[in-house]
Formats: C-alpha cells, structure tokens, sequence
C-alpha cells in the first residue's frame, strides 16, 4: 500500500476470486472464452443491426443495438483487468483508476437498466396498442428515449462518485472483490460512512428495486394482453417478452441483491457480481438471437454479403 504523507491511500489491493494460482490459471481460460463471446456475440448484434435497414427502423432492434453496445462497453470495464490479474501475483489498482472503474460501471448499469425499461415501454405500446405502434414508437422519440437512458447512467454515476471521492482513505487497502465498486470501495474508508451507505441504497439500491417493479408491473401487464389475445396468434410477441423477462431479471436479480442492503457483505456477494458483469452480457445475444427468426434472417443476409464481397476484394487485390 503507498501512502501520501502517510494519509492518503494511491491504490487498493483486489483480492479477486480465488488466491489459488491453479485455479487462477483455470478462470483465466474460461473468463477468457467468456470474454471472447462477450466481445463477438453483441458486435454482431450491433453490425447486423445497423447493416439491416429493416431492423435499423424497428425500435425493437434499435434499442436491441444500444443494448449490444452497452453490454460490450460493461464487459470491458471490468474483465481484462480481471484476465490480467489472474496471471498476476499484486492485483494492484490506482486509486484513480478505481474511480474510473465505479464511474463507467455504474454509467453504464444504469443506462442498461434505464434502456430495458423503454424496451418495456416499447414491448407495451406494440402489444396493447398495435394499430398505433409506428405513430407513437416514431424515430424521434427512439432517439430522446435512448438519449434520455444514457443522461440518466451519467447522472446517477456521477452521483456514485461523488460518494466516494469526498471519503479519507488511509488503510487498510485490500477490496474483496475483482474490481472496484461502491459497497466495497465506502468500507475501507477512515470515517462513519453510515451517511453514505444510506445514500447508496437510496441511488443505486432503490433505482435497481424500482426499475425492477416497474419492468415486472409492464410485463404483467403486457401477458395479460397476451392472454387474452393468443387465440389471434401473438405466440412470437409472448415469445419475445420471455426473452426480455429473462435478461431483465439475469441483471436485476444481482444488482437488488447487492445494492440494496448496505451494512453488511456476503462471500456469495462475487458470484453476483460475476453474474452481472460477464454472464449477463455474455448470454444476452443468445437470448435474443437464438428466438428471434428476424435476427437469424438479418444474419443470414449479412454472412451472404461478406461472402460476396470478400472474393471481390480478393480478384481486386490479384488485378
């Protein structure tokens, strides 16, 4: 641990998940493959999307997109430094690069949540309200919507900061996790942080729980519909809200759990994490691509394309 004027901690220690060098060896390869999914798996959703005129004007696909994106953006704020630490005996971070991590990780959680509940408005005004879908769900309000999202991850990481950045660190240093984040980061500190761990739960811990209950509520609603409309043939549109029911509760699920109950940790605390920052983005594509016959169609004309134009590529090299 490096001090200034023996008061002021520089870097935490990450203990990370295992202090087993075999074992560290053994996630290292499977975080790695499962990074590698991350990373191919929402950039094709993002490249088919934007490569399909089609789906580039369904709002559906245009907040499938944005969430791709931001998915892919989650993974890498934590897994390589992860994949790094495992083949590293110091898991050492900066004290500013722990910022950087709780800034982006929170920007980006919140956008996602924020974006999965305009999925939710979208799914609703679809379902309930079908003749007039393309009136409402127009390309301008797509866009304020999407916009508002990433706004509201800005305010609140922001805010998440804040909260961190006011507290004295002077020891001990060592965070119990595989990255920086606000429950751990707040217990280290050299003051009451009782304040803070209040306002933690009301940010992070109640956005998490509302958001959540607002999801479920629009998607009761929304099976009720369905329920009552099956018979006309709505078995894909209650096929796509299952899909979006799942990934909402694979990120929810972890966040209520760990930002809603400040004062005290749990060793299963980690397994929550892993589940939000790589599982969750890692599966997301599969849940919505293995279903979704568009997805499939649109993939299927990207492939044929690039397999069209690499042979042409290739004939204008040899010339």
């Amino acid at each position: 641990m490096k001090k200034e004027n023996d008061s002021k901690v520089t870097e935490f220690v990450l203990l990370g998940l295992s202090s087993s060098l075999e074992l560290q060896l053994f996630l290292f390869l499977i975080f790695l493959l499962f990074y590698i999914a991350i990373v191919l798996g929402n950039l094709l959703i993002v490249v088919t999307v934007r490569a399909d005129t089609h789906l580039l004007q369904s709002p559906m696909y245009y907040f499938l997109g944005h969430l791709s994106f931001i998915d892919l953006c989650l993974s890498c704020v934590t897994v390589p430094k992860m994949l790094g630490d495992f083949l590293q005996e110091d898991k050492i971070i900066s004290f500013s690069g722990c910022l950087a991590q709780i800034y982006f990780l929170h920007f980006l959680g919140a956008s996602e949540m924020f974006l999965l509940t305009a999925m939710a408005y979208d799914r609703y005004v679809a379902i309930c309200n079908p003749l007039h879908y393309l009136t409402v769900m127009n390309r301008q309000l797509c866009f304020q919507m999407v916009f508002a999202c990433w706004c509201g991850g800005f305010v609140h990481s922001i805010t998440q900061v804040i909260l961190v950045i006011q507290l004295p660190f002077c020891g001990p240093d060592k965070l119990d996790n595989f990255y920086c984040d606000v429950p751990q980061v707040i217990k280290l500190a050299c003051a009451d942080t009782y304040v803070v761990e209040v306002l933690m739960v009301s940010n992070s811990g109640l956005l998490s729980l509302v958001c959540f209950l607002v999801l479920l509520f629009s998607y009761a609603v929304i099976l009720v519909t369905l329920r009552t409309r099956l018979r006309q043939g709505q078995s894909r549109a209650l096929s796509t809200c299952a899909s979006h029911l799942t990934v909402v509760s694979l990120i929810f699920v972890p966040c209520v759990f760990i930002y809603l109950r400040p004062f005290c940790s749990f060793s299963v605390d980690k397994v929550f994490s892993v589940f939000y920052t790589v599982i969750t983005p890692m599966l997301n594509p599969l849940i919505y691509t293995l279903r979704n016959t568009d997805m499939k169609t649109a993939m299927k004309k990207l492939k044929k394309t690039c397999d069209i134009l690499l042979p042409c590529q290739r004939m204008n090299r040899k010339r």
